[in-house]
């Protein structure tokens, strides 16, 4: 029997391991089971090229677990240890033997590179030991260590392959003895490793996921169904893209584009890393595009660098080269889409918008590709422009004074629908933004695209959306022009009103509420941004846009009974307000008030009704 010290630099590593190593005790399991894959791969590869001889036999691990002693065993019928390897393997911390078996067969699929994933497992033990095999003509051989440098290590009696590792799990660790713990950790970590693992004598993964199967194998069935494996709860998905890489790095995977119906739904972290189908993380935020972190699925590569816990990415070029590999992929498959089947992008455009947006705004390369496939919607959903197209279509009668083209929009087609309404008389289109991201999406895009600028329908009158029409006069006479002004000069709590008298068309309304476009827009983003900033602390700017040429005002401005002209003036501007949703508290608790006091009155005025 052979006694001796684990060789480390440190009088005990164990302590460091059990701190410092992982950040998740659970992860044991994870290591020790995908180091049972490496030595079950081993073989597979030993006996493919002749060195390893004899029947290989059921492949397989098994997972078990005995409560009374206390004890959770994992155990391979692999490639096995001699005396001298466990000695190099295992006594020699941190030298992986997976690298050295990578050296001589480089195509072998091998999971581990890292020498300390064993010794995770005193992480919850407080004895762990080692049966095993190997495959040559040689003993058995028996390993154990109490967590301290001391070890045990001798030959035994043991006739069949592999290895059996089994772990005495310390007090502190009871929770590795209950077979719901285990069976979720199984599923969380090895759920599509490619050995068979059974636990409680049932098979825990599945060994052929798809990704690993070429995309002429599968159906749009398999793809889905793979779905409901990975999310059984989750709706159908749009559609998906089925990466496939060998070179210049290896790369495969799905990623699935899911429904997105409304802005609270959306989920990021749902892309689940793999190294040679072992789970790694599902945080792949330096991997995948920070836009398409809204996507799910898969995505396995061994050529991805990790650290020794195998939960944290660490620079490397192949992972730039694989993020952007995976933006074209993306571009490519809604360009396809756009190209092929226009009408199928349509109508999943309501959940496709927000990555489309995302990514125009976050990446310069997409945003190359989506300018000609991006879709904006008419405010009445009617139909779908692309930029190009709505360029066409507003070429004559959406270009201001500076020769931009002028996109209209509706942030709300219900409470703007007055606006809209305007903007529509005037044969103007006006398309949608209403999602999330729109705001930041319009700033980005004028810096973006040339001659183009956005405004919003209820930024101004409609005669004033293109372009300020200074010299529309109404029908009253400057006094009369004057005296509506101080009517309706009024105070408000949070609102800075300022009054203005136009002639507009008699069919259009009395008064129009309008906020600056810039104004407004800096106030929604500092809104967004939590409200402390300069635009967010200032007043809101509304303009009271009075509508001289509508016939409500000949009855009005004759009307001897002040106080009552005064309520109907303010009645007038409060509805204007209330349309913009800048009549809020006491003020809207007076325009209720006084909407009733009006009614009451014996010679109500009509003008409520209008």
């Amino acid at each position: 029997m052979q006694k001796g010290q684990i060789r480390v630099q440190t009088e005990n590593i164990f302590p460091i391991i059990k701190k410092f190593l992982y950040s998740e005790h659970e992860i044991f399991l994870r290591e020790l089971v995908s180091n049972a894959v490496d030595a079950t791969q081993k073989l597979k590869t030993l006996s493919s090229i002749g060195e390893a001889k004899g029947e290989l036999g059921e492949l397989r691990i098994d997972v078990s677990i005995d409560a009374k002693e206390k004890t959770l065993t994992i155990e391979d019928k692999g490639v096995g240890m001699t005396q001298e390897e466990v000695d190099k393997y295992i006594n020699q911390v941190a030298f992986s033997g997976a690298e050295e078996f990578l050296e001589k067969y480089k195509d072998a699929n091998i999971i581990g590179h890292f020498g300390l994933g064993f010794y995770s497992a005193f992480m919850v033990s407080d004895k762990v030991e080692i049966f095993t095999k190997s495959f040559k003509d040689e003993p058995a051989v028996y390993w154990s260590c109490d967590g301290s440098p001391e070890y045990e290590l001798y030959t035994i009696d043991k006739q069949e392959r592999g290895t059996k590792i089994v772990l005495h799990i310390n007090d502190e660790s009871k929770e590795f003895l209950e077979t719901s713990r285990i069976q979720n950790i199984l599923n969380r970590f090895c759920k599509f490793l490619p050995v068979p693992i059974f636990f409680e004598d049932k098979q825990v993964n599945n060994t052929n996921p798809i990704w690993t199967k070429k995309p002429a194998e599968l159906t749009a069935e398999n793809y889905q169904d793979f779905y409901k494996e990975l999310y059984p709860f989750g709706e159908t998905p749009l559609f998906w893209i089925h990466l496939n890489v060998d070179y210049p790095f290896n790369l495969t995977g799905i990623l699935y584009f899911p429904k997105i119906k409304q802005s609270y739904e959306i989920q990021k972290d749902k892309i689940q890393l793999y190294s040679n189908q072992v789970f790694v993380t599902d945080e792949v935020k330096d991997i995948v595009p920070e836009f398409l972190m809204l996507l799910h699925g898969v995505i396995d590569s061994p050529d991805i660098p990790l650290n020794v816990s195998r939960s944290y990415l660490q620079g490397d070029p192949n992972v730039k080269k694989i993020n952007a590999h995976i933006t074209k992929k993306v571009a490519d498959k809604l360009d396809e889409i756009f190209r092929n089947d226009r009408k199928s992008l349509e109508e999943k455009w309501e959940s496709l918008g927000l990555f489309v947006k995302y990514g125009m705004m976050t990446d310069e390369k997409f945003a190359e590709k989506a300018n000609s496939f991006l879709l904006m919607q008419s405010a009445d959903k009617s139909r779908f422009y692309t930029l190009e197209e709505y360029k066409l279509e507003t070429e004559t009668l959406q270009k201001n004074k500076e020769s931009k083209q002028v996109i209209l929009y509706t942030t709300d087609p219900v409470q703007q629908d007055a606006y809209v309404q305007a903007a529509h008389k005037k044969e103007y289109k006006v398309v949608l933004m209403e999602t999330i991201v729109d705001s930041a999406f319009i700033n980005n895009m004028e810096m973006k695209w040339e001659n183009v600028t956005f405004t919003r329908v209820d930024s101004d009158i409609a005669d004033n959306l293109i372009d300020k029409q200074e010299d529309t006069k109404s029908v009253l006479s400057n006094d009369e022009e004057t005296k509506l002004k101080e009517l309706f000069t009024m105070q408000l709590s949070e609102v800075h009103v300022k009054v203005e008298v136009k002639g507009l068309s008699q069919d259009a309304a009395p008064v129009i509420a309008t906020r600056p476009e810039f104004m407004r827009r800096m106030k929604d983003m500092a809104n967004l941004g939590g409200g402390m900033s300069f635009y967010g602390a200032m007043p809101d700017e509304v303009t009271l846009t009075v509508n001289g040429n509508h016939p409500i005002y000949q009855g009005l401005l004759k009307d001897s009974d002040q106080n009552k002209q005064e309520k109907q003036v303010r009645n007038l501007a409060d509805l204007a307000l209330l349309s913009q949703g800048l009549l809020k508290g006491n003020d809207l608790t007076k325009f209720i008030s006084r909407s009733v006091e009006l009614m009451q009155e014996e010679k109500a005025s009509p003008i409520i009704s209008l």
